[in-house]
Formats: structure tokens, C-alpha cells, sequence
């Protein structure tokens, strides 16, 4: 007997927010994969405040399947509850805690903060969570004829991330059809979290390419250049502004910014400051929350993670470390480190620049010299972020902020090998090290020029790869 397998995909096609998949295995049944919300350029009119309406049918969509809490990944499942979405929404175990603080918060920041109509979201959305293991098959909504499971894989790129294996087959065939979903696909050396591993096969794999035409540094060369922008930048006692995402690069950061402190307690910075006197500031009441629940997820960690909680060691959690968390407290501190200048890292919120508390910091401290920013994640078209990397440090350099004009005279500086996603090395790796190939790859999630370079190199590896866009694609035949 055979079947068509078709996908419509909602977003992540011009860049890489908004992800969003319908896998349709016949006509009356689909699943989604991610709901998320588009950011920078790719919001459209309105930006990312705008309101992201669900502007696909609902019909015969019988489940969707969060690969990780990124907003990118998962902003609009507030707007598909309210669209009429009543089916079962499956994570992993850490993803189902994470899940109601991220949308909670952005139902604050971009909707309403009428406590009564987010508690009946967070209500329903509960009604509708289920948290799963990793590495176990899951059946899916039953259908007539047909068997449909999912199983969610370590993916590395935060906590709780997985890629998503679906298999259905028609009854009473015995073969399945797999279909991978890559969700966000960590660097092998993220730090705290286990490395993802290649699936053994699959008919069809979904893959993201956000850094598709990029090599990353190795681990140890992106702490040993972290030492050295943190050595120049602190030179003159101002602050060290870090935009990051609340979760996933603020934890990674607190880690990596343990081990040098631990590393070189006792030395100096410069004449009159010491590593261990260092102050590192999380300024972001979520990423506070969300750093506990690391903490308390620490059966996920990877082993050198553990191993230092062993030892004593406290990654997430030392000496040095100060969180903020009510704004009365932080426009003090902003005000305090903009005119004493003392010298302290921050991290902020969002990590694209697009709102939070970081752009208080921002407005405060671009125009003048002393002050860093240091962007450690990948930043969307038309973000702020974008615009501080592409413009800043340039003469008469300024950027918009809230209808303000702000000149930009603090150093602006990047390290690229912060990224939580693989490289192009790391993707390829993921399909060529399948012992069973894919009869096709479908990229998403990128940049064009990310898209089309990984393409190329999927084709030297004899895996036929296509750029998704909007429309409805479908693979050909396959007897199931």
C-alpha cells in the first residue's frame, strides 16, 4: 500500500525564528512541530510586539511536539490555545517545567499582565502538557489504520532540548516511515549539557541551519578568548554588558565565568582588581528562575558538570555571583555602574536586544567608552543586536532606542564560538553519521546563504537536500 507524507511549514523558512512544522501523514492527520514566534525582520509589520495571529487551518492536527522552551520555538502556543487547539502538547520532562515560566513571561512582556487571564492560560496550557521521557517511544493520537509514535532525543542546546523522531506506518504493514525533526542541535561542547548523538536512521530529516556556512572554535579557544575580551574590556573599570538569552546562554555563561574565576582566584585583572573580586551580575528575574531550575535539573547535566558539584564546586551558583530581581533594584544598579563605573559584568536580558532589561543598560552606557557589550549568541535581521554588531564601533555610530537616538561609543564586540548551535560540521555530522541515510533533507531555520551552503555539502555526502519554503511540499511515494 502506498502513502504520500507532506509538510506545510508555518515559519523558520526566511530566517530562523518562528519555527513552526506541520507534518501531514494523510489528509485528516497532521502534527505540529514547535509553535513559535517570529523576531527582528522576520515579525513583519508590528515586529515581535506585534500580535502573531495563527494564520494556518487547525483542522486534523492532532498533536504538537516541542523540541526545546526557545520563544522562537514556542511564543505562539498562546495564540493557538486561543485559535482552538485542544490537543495533547508533548515535551521532555525538563521542557514541561520550563515551558509555563517562558510563556508566562511572555504573555507579560508582549499580551497582558492581567494575572487572572494568564493564570487561566497557564490552567489550560497545563491541562494539555504531557512530559515524557527521553528515548522512549510514545504512541501519538490514534487514527483509523494507521500507527503513529514519537520519541524525543538529547538534542544539547539547552536544557530539555530534544530532536524529534516520528514514525507511523499503515496497518497491516510492518515497515515504519521515520521522519526526524532537528529541533536546535547543540555544539558538541556546550557547556553542562550531554552532546547530541546521530539517530540510526531516518526516511526524511528536518534540519535547522542557523550556522549551515560556519566553523565554530573548539571549547578551550573560546574560554581562552572570553579571558582575554574580558581582560581588555574590564582594563578601564567599566561594565561588561552581556545580552543573553534568559535560558541556555546565561547558564552557560555563569558556567564558564565559574571556571575562569576559579581558575585564577588570587590573580590580577589589572592593578586594582583581583578575578575573585569580580562581581557578576544577572540582571533578569527569568533568567534567575530559570538558573534554579537548572539547579534543580542537575540529573541532566553532563558528567564534568557533575563532577565538579562533587567537588564542591558550585557552576551555577558562587561566591561572586549577584542576581537582581524587582526593577526597583535594577534601574539603581544601572544608574550606579553608569556613573561610578564600577567595574562588573552584567547579563541581561533578551539576548537579541529586542527588549528586557538589557536595553536600559544600553541607553545608559553606549555613549560612553568605558562600557563593553560582548554578544555571545546569534542575532536575527533587523534586531537591535544586528544593528549594535553591524554599526557599532564605527565613527558617529548611533542606533533607535524606544524613539531615541543613542550614539554608539562603547566597544562592541562578538565571540562567535559562544553558539548553542552546532556548526556546519556538527549538522552534517548528524545525517552522515545515520547508519541508514535519508532519501531527503529538508533545511530550515537559517539564513539563505547558511541554507544553500549546507545544501551544497549535503549533496557531497549523497543525501539529496532542499530549502523549505511556505509552500506544501510532499515526498514521493513510498510503499508503507
Amino acid at each position: 500500500m502506498s502513502t504520500r507524507t507532506s509538510f506545510l511549514h508555518h515559519g523558520a523558512v526566511d530566517g530562523v525564528t518562528g519555527s513552526c512544522h506541520q507534518y501531514l501523514l494523510r489528509d485528516d492527520y497532521s502534527v505540529l512541530v514547535d509553535c513559535g514566534l517570529f523576531q527582528g525582520d522576520e515579525a513583519g509589520p508590528g515586529g515581535s510586539a506585534g500580535e502573531p495571529s495563527i494564520d494556518f487551518p487547525l483542522d486534523g492536527i492532532r498533536a504538537l511536539l516541542v523540541t526545546h522552551v526557545h520563544i522562537d520555538h514556542v511564543g505562539r502556543i498562546p495564540y493557538l490555545l486561543a485559535a482552538g487547539f485542544r490537543g495533547p502538547i508533548y515535551c521532555t520532562k525538563a521542557s514541561a517545567l520550563l515551558l509555563p515560566l517562558v510563556l508566562e513571561d511572555a504573555l507579560k512582556v508582549g499580551v497582558t499582565r492581567d494575572p487572572a487571564l494568564i493564570e487561566t492560560f497557564l490552567s489550560l496550557l497545563q491541562q494539555q502538557l504531557v512530559a515524557v521521557e527521553y528515548k522512549q517511544w510514545l504512541d501519538l493520537p490514534a487514527a483509523d489504520g494507521m500507527q503513529v509514535q514519537a520519541r524525543f532525543q538529547v538534542a544539547g542546546h539547552i536544557l530539555g532540548s530534544a530532536y524529534v523522531e516520528v514514525r507511523h506506518r499503515t496497518l497491516p504493514a510492518r515497515r515504519w516511515f521515520t521522519t526526524v525533526f532537528s529541533g536546535d542541535l547543540g555544539a558538541p561542547y556546550t557547556p553542562l549539557l550531554p552532546a547530541p548523538k546521530a539517530p540510526a536512521g531516518a526516511d526524511v530529516v528536518v534540519i535547522e541551519s542557523t550556522y549551515g556556512d560556519k566553523t565554530h572554535e573548539n571549547r578551550k579557544e573560546r574560554t581562552k578568548r572570553l579571558k582575554q575580551a574580558l581582560l581588555h574590556s574590564l582594563q578601564d573599570n567599566g561594565t561588561v554588558i552581556f545580552p543573553a538569552f534568559s535560558i541556555g546562554r546565561t547558564q552557560e555563561l555563569l558556567y564558564e565565568l565559574e571556571s575562569l574565576i576559579h581558575r585564577l582566584k588570587g590573580q590580577a585583572i589589572h592593578q586594582h582588581l583581583r578575578w575573585d573580586e569580580l562581581k557578576v551580575i544577572v540582571d533578569s528575574p527569568l533568567a534567575a528562575r530559570f538558573t534554579s531550575a537548572y539547579r534543580q535539573l542537575k540529573e541532566c547535566w553532563d558528567d564534568e558538570a557533575k563532577a565538579k558539584l562533587a567537588a564542591g564546586r558550585h557552576p551555577l551558583s558562587f561566591e561572586q555571583l549577584i542576581t537582581v530581581d524587582s526593577v526597583a533594584e535594577h534601574h539603581q544598579l544601572v544608574q550606579r555602574l553608569s556613573q561610578t563605573k564600577m567595574p562588573a559584568i552584567v547579563i541581561a536580558a533578551s539576548g537579541m536586544c529586542q527588549g528586557g532589561r538589557v536595553v536600559n543598560y544600553l541607553k545608559q552606557m553606549l555613549p560612553d567608552p568605558v562600557h563593553q557589550v560582548i554578544f555571545v549568541g546569534y542575532q536575527a535581521r533587523g534586531t537591535l543586536g544586528a544593528q549594535l554588531q553591524r554599526f557599532g564601533n564605527r565613527p558617529g555610530a548611533f542606533v533607535n532606542i524606544d524613539g531615541e537616538r543613542i550614539a554608539v561609543r562603547a566597544e562592541i564586540l562578538s565571540l562567535g564560538g559562544y553558539s548553542a548551535h552546532a556548526d556546519q560540521q556538527g549538522l552534517l555530522n548528524f545525517v552522515g553519521r545515520m547508519r541508514r541515510k535519508p532519501k531527503h533533507v529538508r533545511i530550515v531555520h537559517g539564513d539563505l546563504a547558511a541554507k544553500q551552503a549546507l545544501q551544497q555539502q549535503f549533496y557531497t555526502l549523497g543525501v539529496p537536500a532542499s530549502i523549505a519554503d511556505a509552500k506544501l511540499w510532499t515526498l514521493l511515494e513510498h510503499h508503507s
